[in-house]
This record gives C-alpha cells, sequence and structure tokens, in this order.
C-alpha cells in the first residue's frame, strides 16, 4: 500500500497545489517561525535566538508577575492529573502525580520565602525555581505559538526529504527529525520536546523514533553551553568546545541507537493515523517543494493551529513545572547530603582511569552526577586541570539525560519510555562520551 503523500499522489496533484496562496504560507509562516527559533540576534550585548529574548524581556519587564505565573501553572499541573483522573493510570503515573504535589508544596515554600534553610539555599529551591522553573515555564508556551508557524505549514515536510540522506543512514530517524535536532540546539531542550512530542501524537514518528530524538538531540541550548563554558574558564576555547561538543553528541547518539534499549524498541505508531515519510532517492529538491506544498495546502487555519499548539504548550508546561521542582530538588539534595554519587562515580572510575585523565576520580564523580543536573559536573572540576575541565563540560552537553529537567520533560510527553531505560542511556552516553574525548582532550590541550 502506498503512503498517503507519496511522489505519484504529489504530482497528481501538483497544478491544484502550486497556487501562490500555498507559496506564500510557505515561505512567509517559515520564515517567521525559523527566524525565531533558529536566527541568533544581539540585543543589550546578548546573542540570543528571538524566542529567548522574548522571555528576558518578560522577565524583567514583570518580575513580580512572573513568579506568580510560575506558582499558578504549577498549582494546575499538580491538581490535573486528578481532575483528568490520570494520576492512577499505572505505577509510573501515580509516582509522578505524587511527585507534583510534592512539587506545588516546594513551590509554596519558595514563593513565599518560608521554607526550611536548607531548602532556601542558593543551590537549591531558588537555583530551581529561578533558573529552570520560569525559564521553561515561559518559553514552552511561548515556543508552541511559534512552533505552528515552524511545522505547520510545509516546511517540516520540505526538510524532511531534503535531510533524509543525512537523518535516515545515520540516526535511523525520518529527515523531518532535522527540525527537532536544529530547534534543541537553537532554542532549549523543552522547545525540542514539544515538537517531538507533537509529531509523535500526528503519527510522523513512529516510538522508536521519537525515543531516539528524545534522548539524542535533545541538548541543552548554545546559550546553556556558553554558560557552562564560563563557568570552567573555557571560552578562549569556545570554537573547539562548542564544535567537539556538538560532533560528539551526535555521535555518540548515532553509537547509542544501534545498541540496546534504543535498537529493540518497537516501530509502532501512536495511533491508527500513521503518516510516514516517504523514501525519496532522486530528485530530492524537487519532491522537497512539492511536499512543501502539500503540507501547506492540507494545513489547517493560523488560527486554529495556533490555537492547538498553544493548547499543548500549557498542558505540557503544567506536566513539566512541579516534576522538575520535585525531582530536580531531590536530585540535589541527594548530590548535596549524601554519598551516592561518590558510589556512582566508581562506576565510571575504571575509565577515567584506563584513559589518563587528570584527577580520574574527580571526573568520575563529575560525569556520575551528572544525571542529577547538567550543571552540577562543571561546578565539581571548577579548580581541576584544563583537559579534565573540558572533558567533563563536554560529557554534560552530550549525556543529554538528566533529573533535573530533561527526564521530567520525556516522562511529561505521550512517548512510553520507562526511567530504567532512560537511566541506562545516560550511562551508555556518559560513558562513550568520556571514551570519545579523552584522547581529543588529551590530544588537542
Amino acid at each position: 500500500m502506498e503512503s498517503p503523500n507519496v511522489a505519484t499522489n504529489t504530482k497528481q496533484e501538483e497544478p491544484q497545489i502550486q497556487s501562490t496562496t500555498n507559496v506564500l504560507k510557505f515561505i512567509i509562516y517559515s520564515l517567521i517561525g525559523s527566524f525565531m527559533f533558529f536566527i541568533p540576534i544581539t540585543i543589550n550585548g546578548v546573542s540570543s535566538i528571538p524566542i529567548d529574548h522574548i522571555v528576558t524581556w518578560i522577565k524583567v519587564t514583570l518580575p513580580s508577575a512572573v513568579p506568580i505565573y510560575a506558582l499558578i501553572v504549577i498549582l494546575l499541573g499538580a491538581v490535573y492529573p486528578f481532575i483528568s483522573k490520570t494520576w492512577s493510570k499505572d505505577k509510573v503515573s501515580i509516582v509522578f502525580s505524587l511527585l507534583k504535589v510534592l512539587g506545588a508544596v516546594v513551590a509554596i515554600l519558595i514563593y513565599f520565602k518560608i521554607g526550611p534553610e536548607w531548602l532556601m539555599a542558593p543551590s537549591m529551591g531558588p537555583f530551581l525555581f529561578e533558573k529552570l522553573v520560569i525559564p521553561v515555564g515561559l518559553v514552552v508556551p511561548l515556543g508552541a505559538i511559534f512552533l505552528a508557524l515552524l511545522i505547520g505549514y510545509g516546511l517540516l515536510e520540505f526538510l524532511g526529504v531534503l535531510m533524509q540522506p543525512i537523518m535516515r543512514p545515520i540516526f535511523k530517524t525520518p529527515g523531518r527529525s532535522a527540525v527537532d535536532m536544529v530547534a534543541d540546539l537553537a532554542g532549549s531542550y523543552s522547545i525540542g520536546m514539544l515538537i517531538t512530542n507533537r509529531l509523535y501524537k500526528e503519527g510522523k514518528y513512529t516510538l522508536k523514533e521519537a525515543a531516539i530524538i528524545a534522548t539524542g538531540f535533545s541538548t541543552v541550548s548554545a546559550t546553556f553551553m556558553i554558560v557552562v563554558a564560563k563557568t570552567l574558564g573555557l571560552m578562549d576555547l569556545w570554537s573547539l568546545f562548542f564544535w567537539v561538543s556538538l560532533g560528539i553528541t551526535y555521535l555518540v547518539t548515532a553509537i547509542t541507537v544501534r545498541i540496546w534499549p534504543l535498537n529493540k524498541m518497537s516501530d509502532e505508531y501512536y495511533s491508527d493515523n500513521a503518516d510516514p515519510e516517504e523514501v525519496i532517492k532522486e530528485g530530492l529538491f524537487r519532491n522537497a517543494w512539492n511536499s512543501a506544498m502539500v503540507g501547506a495546502n492540507n494545513s489547517v487555519s493560523l488560527g486554529r493551529n495556533l490555537w492547538e499548539n498553544l493548547k499543548d504548550g500549557f498542558l505540557m508546561t503544567m506536566s513539566i513545572l512541579p516534576s522538575i521542582l520535585s525531582v530536580g530538588l531531590i536530585s540535589l539534595v541527594l548530590a548535596e547530603y549524601t554519598p551516592i554519587f561518590n558510589l556512582l562515580g566508581y562506576l565510571f572510575y575504571p575509565f577515567t582511569w584506563a584513559l589518563q585523565i587528570p584527577e580520574p576520580f574527580l571526573a568520575a564523580k563529575a560525569s556520575a552526577i551528572g544525571i542529577a543536573e547538567m550543571f552540577l559536573p562543571a561546578l565539581l572540576v571548577v579548580d581541576a586541570p584544563l583537559v579534565t575541565k573540558f572533558i567533563i563540560a563536554v560529557v554534560s552537553v552530550s549525556s543529554i539525560l538528566f533529573f533535573s529537567a530533561t527526564i521530567p520533560c520525556i516522562l511529561s510527553t505521550e512517548i512510553p519510555i520507562s526511567i530504567t531505560k532512560l537511566i541506562v542511556i545516560w550511562f551508555e552516553r556518559t560513558l562513550i562520551t568520556l571514551i570519545i574525548t579523552a584522547p581529543i582532550a588529551i590530544l588537542l590541550l
């Protein structure tokens, strides 16, 4: 049976779809969406993508209202599973529903500054609330609005055909997943997760493809990489750090998709409305353009598209924020007050020692602590030798999965991947990154 968007059908419809209206919808909406997500601009000496600048403007303009907004979203997110009766769907739902309630309690204590001293320490509750909760709470619904322009009017189909020769052989994902890759890097993992979840629910990704994208492309943004580089004094090596981190992150993804658990995940679609990408082997640009015109022609109205994306984005924000606060806080408490990450460090110590990384146990502990929060490894190796700092900086980017944000984000989507598998993927990514990065750092530095 032929896919609904095969080239033969596209050719039959060509006279109808090659209209001025479809061309303008594709070009104008795609340019606006691409500009908002992918084009860094400098405002007040700060270079970032427009959506990030809007988030910054909102935070600066409404400094009192933003924390209240975040608190309200967290409270709504905590009660929503009980109102929608999804809290008892399975064991994971029960655990995370209770964690969301805990997140709501923590948010109230932090907002009203009535929490115990350990919670109100700058590196604990305030760090999570101000540096993670508020930015994510603003960027996800705001990003959802412009996401409607980015993926709703033909750009997804256009890139899907053009990028097939790269994405399918290397990452085993459709060409359209290139949109996720760029959105994660230029924007944030939360925006990328929003795109991945939406396309998975629309039948454009299989479960395996969605899992690969969520665990392999959801890097921290380039702006956060700058924060890591500044913290570790690596700005003099910024270009080297950026490109090595980027290259190794995607090389590790290409490796992990070929080993368990990702290689054994199901190829089933979310529902019966599967919309698999047609494999094109010749006439790439012509077929890409025709596919874009079909996408523009079949698109819903702008108002409906904006509303559906905003609704999805807000529901995801409600799900993410209380989880980030509770799971992130538990992880930070374990890192600060227990020896658990010292013990986990021994998992990596034989490798950091064999790879001749300076201060191998410190490097091993920093690698292990990354599963709690991606910024913690950098804080741990601030005074370490340059080679160690460089390696750990790359590890903090390439490992991707951590409990203060990306793991709760993934668990808040419709993508059914267990915590156990996420931890296994994190371990694989961290170990492979160490093995690849160490010789490069030792050679170049």
